[in-house]
């Protein structure tokens, strides 16, 4: 997967948009217990981040690649959408 777009949500979550077209949500809290997320509990922090399209970086140096997204995101049901 290749991340196409990336929107920050409330409570940490992240809004994913991959390059095939799919969409959901991939929330970021269980890993804040981690001490390279740690700063990430900071809502301005979380927010700003660079979009690697294999992977998501911030400032404080944590990342997530999109394979660990591709593996534990909620894919939305299009269906429901429309």
């Amino acid at each position: 997967m290749r991340i196409a777009g990336l929107h920050p949500q409330p409570q940490w979550v992240l809004f994913v948009v991959a390059d095939d077209g799919r969409v959901g949500t991939f929330d970021v809290t269980p890993y804040l217990d981690n001490e390279a997320f740690e700063e990430l509990r900071d809502p301005y922090k979380f927010m700003n981040f660079s979009n690697g399209g294999y992977f998501i970086e911030w400032e404080c140096g944590a990342d997530l690649s999109a394979d660990t997204i591709d593996a534990r995101w909620e894919v939305a049901n299009l269906l429901l959408l429309r």
